[in-house]
């Protein structure tokens, strides 16, 4: 049997220095670590448990395997740039087979997942049409009070007397569909059927706070104001 060369005798040596019980010699006296090292030597060269003959065949293996590949090393860069060039070539002359989908490729559509296709690409064109109108509610509560009415007059009001509570210009606004009363929010809508049918006032204005269930409307003219005096009547709050 050929001598296993020197390269493979050093590495198997090493494993053996490393793997063995008395490598822990190493860390001892030199005496101690020439004596391992002979032992060794003399284990190689006896062929203990086949030792030799087994590592000389696996060494001889990979050189063989080793030289079939060799060309492929050094041929390494061009092989990498040859698959690229391929690559690159796949994705621009046939994209279709580059991306195609292995798994699910041949999977037919079924005949709903069809129509939910069409109906969503259909949707993007159709008119959504408007959100029907709600109808008017009833009133939530009803109250019978006396009801007035006042101008914008500083002896009536204060020193702004077009501004109401809520900050409304009244003067400016010039609508008769304000009302001033404590006992309900601000915003507050009413009617008041018994006199103005379906008119909807708005509630934008605070009394004295000495009236409580009372109500006043506010008007342009003073004479008509005057001329309402108080009446009693039920309105409607929404």
């Amino acid at each position: 049997m050929r001598a296993l060369p020197s390269k493979g005798a050093l590495l198997f040596s090493a494993l053996l220095a490393y793997f063995m019980p008395s490598a822990d010699c190493r860390r001892k006296a030199p005496g101690m670590k020439n004596k391992t090292i002979q032992q060794l030597k003399n284990l190689w060269e006896e062929d203990v448990a086949y030792t030799r003959t087994i590592t000389t065949a696996l060494y001889q293996a990979w050189v063989r395997v080793e030289g079939v590949f060799a060309p492929v090393r050094r041929q390494a860069s061009s092989l990498s740039l040859v698959a690229f060039v391929l690559v690159v070539a796949t994705y621009v002359l046939f994209p279709k087979l580059a991306n195609a989908d292995m798994e699910f490729e041949n999977i037919g559509l079924s005949s709903e997942t069809v129509s939910m296709i069409v109906a969503s690409m259909q949707n993007v064109t159709e008119d959504y049409g408007r959100l029907p109108v709600a109808g008017e509610a009833p009133a939530r509560r009803h109250y019978t009070i006396p009801i007035t009415a006042y101008t914008s007059e500083v002896e009536q009001t204060d020193e702004s007397p077009c501004i109401t509570a809520s900050g409304l210009d009244v003067c400016e606004r010039d609508m008769e569909n304000v009302v001033a009363a404590n006992f309900l929010p601000l915003g507050t809508r009413v009617k008041i059927p018994e006199l103005y049918g379906d008119r909807v006032f708005y509630v934008e204005d605070r009394m004295n706070q000495r009236y409580n269930y009372k109500m006043d409307i506010w008007m342009k003219d003073l004479a008509d104001a005057k001329a309402f005096g108080v009446q009693y009547v039920t309105i409607e709050v929404f």
